[in-house]
């Protein structure tokens, strides 16, 4: 089935989205005032160390620090260090990149140096951005430095070969390996990406220059650069979208900017140019994205409930912890017997997970409560749905088998905000709880305060009180009986007032003279 890359280009915004069969399988949006920043490179001052963490926080010139773990500190790229290291295997070669999990850690907790060795406040670091800030976290950071081009992964203080695991042909990647061998310098490392599958050695060298080229750049601007200040910027979402989603199985990408599309152009020309054919501009003047009928489905990717084809439904919530989602039955009742209404529709479920999961960006612990099933053939077919479903997800995720209880636990991968906090933001009137209080809790509420004012306050012959229409609507038919036994007892009359303006959980009481 082919697939097509959108972009819509404005001044604002910038959004891209992975088309798939007319199906809307990702969406990624920046905005020039909330530009992701993962991918960066800074140089930053240490503020504060954290032996009991085995971390620090880092000052990078953001509104917040960046948090730096000891396993992210490149123990050789410190000057202090680098006499005494210099014959050492570099502390950590892990580097969360998403589409390269080859690379893994090369010491352990007892041979690797502690954080307070490592680094102390006030020192001066090199560092790149893993993962954006999200809600009230700082960003993540590294100093394991990764400059990527379309075929590789540059990483110039670590002395490492990694090779996609999605190319899974042995032989491909030992003649990868070998390539790269021959041509990378002394103590530098490469990943090969995915599309690299069958690049030429002439192709790879050209790549290789461009990310030495690049470095070179890097370092020579990093004395020159303020503390704590930006040394290298990750280029834009547009030309990311070329370099990490245009592979051969990409029909077009479609892009309705001229600016844009000439930037892509000469991009692509650049570092893929068999396939600068399939850039193309789009100049109709229907928007683009309801062109392709997804404009419906991006206002839908933050709803909390999704709607399965049988008439079953997910429940959706994301927290500051995890995220839970809630598979029911809903409207489908089935045609034979209730065990396999229940199996069908947790099939149905895992696929429409799988793809929620990828269109909405959700990432760290994902819990998921299927429909109890009372065969274990059943839970380990899906369970192995499941797994099968996420293979289309680029986004590292680690499943476990199903529990007792009917739930699936997950983790998926996290970089940046999940769609739903980049499109929305917390409710001004529930602080973002999702519910305001009952009406009934608000009429006692009100009549609570009433009755304890009324002891201090003298001289009053009404009361005037000014309500949303929904509570004056009860106030005056069901709570009706109690305002009145309300205002015997403190000898005032009470005057129910509607005022549609006002938000139900607010009140104003009046003590008239």
């Amino acid at each position: 089935m082919y697939t097509d890359i959108l972009i819509n280009a404005a001044p604002y915004e910038n959004r891209i989205a992975l088309v798939e069969g007319g199906n809307l399988l990702e969406f990624h949006i920046e905005r020039p005032a909330e530009k992701g920043l993962v991918g960066s490179i800074y140089c930053g001052r240490v503020v504060r160390v954290l032996p009991g963490m085995q971390a620090a926080f880092v000052d990078i010139g953001l509104d917040r620090t960046g948090f730096l773990y000891v396993d992210d500190v490149y123990a050789s790229s410190l000057p202090q260090l680098e006499e005494r290291m210099a014959d050492d295997e570099p502390h950590c070669c892990r580097r969360h990149y998403p589409d390269d999990p080859s690379l893994t850690d090369r010491c352990t907790a007892t041979t690797r140096p502690g954080i307070e060795k490592l680094l102390k406040e006030g020192q001066t670091v090199m560092v790149q951005i893993a993962k954006d800030p999200i809600g009230t976290k700082g960003a993540r950071l590294t100093c394991h430095i990764t400059l990527a081009c379309r075929n590789l992964v540059f990483m110039p203080l670590t002395n490492h070969i990694g090779i996609s695991r999605k190319i899974e042909d042995e032989r491909v990647r030992e003649e990868l390996r070998q390539k790269i061998e021959s041509l990378r310098p002394a103590g530098t490392g490469f990943i090969v990406r995915t599309v690299a599958e069958n690049i030429t050695s002439a192709e790879i060298e050209a790549d290789m220059e461009f990310l030495l080229l690049l470095w070179d750049d890097i370092k020579s601007a990093a004395p020159r650069s303020p503390v704590p200040g930006i040394v290298h910027k990750d280029i834009d979402l547009a030309l990311r979208s070329a370099r990490d989603l245009l592979t051969d199985n990409v029909n077009e990408v479609v892009i309705d900017s001229q600016e844009v599309h000439e930037r892509l152009l000469a991009f692509v020309s650049t570092f893929a140019p068999k396939l600068k054919s399939r850039i193309v501009h789009y100049d109709s003047e229907v928007p683009l994205f309801e062109a392709y009928g997804i404009e419906t489905a991006i206002n839908r990717a933050a709803d909390k409930k999704v709607w399965l084809r049988s008439g079953g439904y997910l429940i959706i919530e994301t927290t500051e912890a995890l995220t839970v989602i809630d598979v029911n039955t809903g409207r489908y009742v089935g045609k034979n017997d209730l065990s396999e209404t229940i199996f069908k529709t947790n099939m149905e479920a895992v696929r429409e997970i799988a793809a929620q999961l990828r269109l909405r960006n959700i990432g760290g612990i994902i819990i998921i409560d299927f429909i109890d099933m009372e065969t274990e053939q059943d839970r380990e077919t899906l369970y192995r749905t499941l797994q099968e479903a996420m293979t289309k997800d680029r986004t590292r995720v680690n499943i476990l088998r199903m529990s007792d209880f009917g739930l699936v636990q997950m983790t998926r991968q996290r970089s940046s905000e999940n769609l739903s906090r980049t499109l929305n933001e917390n409710c001004p009137c529930c602080g973002g709880e999702g519910v305001v209080k009952a009406r009934r809790t608000i009429c006692y509420e009100i009549f609570r305060k009433i009755s304890r004012d009324a002891l201090q306050i003298n001289g009053s012959n009404n009361i005037t009180l000014r309500v949303n229409p929904r509570v004056a609507d009860l106030l005056l038919r069901e709570e009706a009986g109690h305002v009145r036994v309300l205002e015997q007892s403190i000898s005032k009359r009470i005057t129910v007032i509607p005022v549609p303006d006002l938000h139900v959980q607010r009140y104003e009481i009046i003590w008239n003279e």
